[in-house]
């Protein structure tokens, strides 16, 4: 589970870096991440401090430091 962990956190990094700032719900959608392996990379990210969230309204945007 780990190694599918820190390999979808790779992913996500690799599409921020591309595309940059975007929600979870776009990255689901044009990413192979699906919803759960959006949410524990975000968390691998972020203890990591390699990620951001900005909130623009009332979206959550995800975006690299």
């Amino acid at each position: 589970m780990l190694e599918t962990m820190g390999g979808a956190a790779g992913e996500l990094w690799q599409y921020l870096n591309t595309h940059g700032a975007s929600s979870a719900t776009k990255i689901t959608k044009e990413s192979s991440l699906d919803s759960k392996s959006i949410q524990r990379a975000i968390g691998w990210l972020a203890k990591e401090d390699k990620l951001t969230i900005i909130m623009k309204g009332r979206s959550e945007l995800l975006a690299l430091k």
